[in-house]
């Protein structure tokens, strides 16, 4: 699978198409679809990871798990980060992160009972 394949699956898995993804980034039109010829920039792929909160490594086939993230949200479960991110997926970064936050915080209170 190539890296717009990757890109196009995951996107549609996070509520995007290709389109939103280029307009939410603020990259060219078309740019994305010429990924299937040319290689990237890092600074772009890391931008598209951001967004799909997925990591380059999977975008670039280094990796068969789009929900692993290089991030501090690793002791999350992959249930519990699905659930943070489908809860509004037009929600910002800053946003999501406080929903984040709020699971770990209940994971720790639960944690406690």
């Amino acid at each position: 699978m190539t890296v717009f394949d990757r890109i196009k699956e995951l996107g549609k898995r996070r509520g995007y198409n290709i389109s939103q993804i280029e307009t939410e980034l603020r990259l060219g039109t078309n740019s994305i679809y010429n990924w299937k010829k040319r290689t990237p920039t890092a600074d772009n792929l890391a931008k598209v990871a951001k967004l799909l909160h997925t990591s380059t490594d999977y975008l670039l086939g280094l990796s068969d798990d789009p929900d692993t993230i290089q991030n501090n949200n690793n002791d999350m479960t992959k249930n519990q980060k699905l659930i943070a991110y489908s809860i509004d997926p037009d929600i910002s970064d800053e946003e999501r992160q406080a929903i984040i936050n709020m699971v770990k915080e209940a994971m720790k209170f639960r944690r406690r009972l």
